[in-house]
């Protein structure tokens, strides 16, 4: 089709008057409200929510569309417990600024098998998740994430690529917000988490550093083979390592190993409050 042909279509007359309205918004607070309702006249997504991630620092929510009553679920347990095992937050603090990735390409092997997906995803209904990654200044990546229950209709090679088509212009309209907007949320995002502190102290003084290292793989959702490759080791010296760490830590399953960590952050985090 001649691109003057398709421009030249109602809908496209609507999505450009759209379009529109969010350039001339887009150094606004109100910009992410206006984001999502663009959005939504073209993917049938569930949730959304806007985080600013800077380094291995709490994520910041800019923008949810969850209600109050399942605000806990979707949102503060994230930010309070867990983010440091989310294949989003490790996708951005591995390099990745840009495209649109849904969760399957960015979560490690075994992830949906994982205590992470049950208590999170699980627990919220969702299915699927994409999210649209923007670079929005030297140390601050965004991520536009967009949920889908299990209710909802199955998402067709043709809604990511129109994701994908949509994530530079989503880009560009985060990062005229953040220039203006991000003084707003600075402060916040360089104070050190508690979940940051619980993961790095994890089997201090009882696990070796590598026992530490793949315990935080296994928790993320990694097998011993995936762990394996990560850390350039045979997936035989993971499973060595993960009976001894297993045995130090007095634990039996994954189950038992991730509650035992969400005990620990929630003993690190009253500490922090103290």
């Amino acid at each position: 089709m001649n691109p003057s042909d398709l421009l030249a279509t109602s809908t496209s007359q609507e999505w450009h008057q759209s379009l529109a309205t969010l350039i001339r918004s887009a150094a606004d607070a109100d910009l992410p409200r206006r984001l999502e309702q663009a959005l939504q006249r073209l993917i049938n997504f569930d949730t959304v929510v806007l985080h600013a991630y800077r380094n291995r620092s709490r994520p910041m929510v800019i923008h949810d569309n969850y209600p109050p009553h399942r605000r806990e679920a979707g949102v503060d347990k994230y930010l309070s417990r867990i983010y440091l095992l989310d294949p989003i937050f490790l996708a951005t603090e591995s390099g990745i600024d840009s495209g649109a990735h849904r969760l399957k390409e960015l979560a490690p092997d075994r992830f949906e098998s994982s205590e992470y997906y049950d208590h999170y995803y699980r627990s919220l209904g969702l299915k699927d998740e994409v999210g649209l990654f923007a670079r929005v200044s030297d140390d601050t990546v965004m991520v536009v994430s967009l949920g889908f229950s299990a209710e909802s209709p199955p998402l067709t090679r043709r809604s990511m690529q129109t994701l994908r088509n949509l994530t530079p212009v989503v880009a560009a309209l985060l990062s005229q917000f953040w220039t203006w907007q991000s003084t707003r949320f600075d402060d916040a995002m360089t104070t050190a988490e508690p979940v940051d502190l619980a993961f790095s102290s994890f089997g201090q003084g009882q696990l070796t550093r590598r026992e530490q290292e793949i315990v935080q793989l296994l928790l993320a959702g990694h097998s011993a083979k995936s762990a394996a490759r990560e850390l350039g080791i045979s997936d035989g010296t993971v499973k060595v390592h993960r009976k001894h760490l297993y045995q130090r830590l007095g634990v039996s399953s994954q189950a038992q190993l991730f509650r035992t960590f969400l005990d620990h952050v929630a003993l690190i985090s009253r500490q922090h409050r103290q």
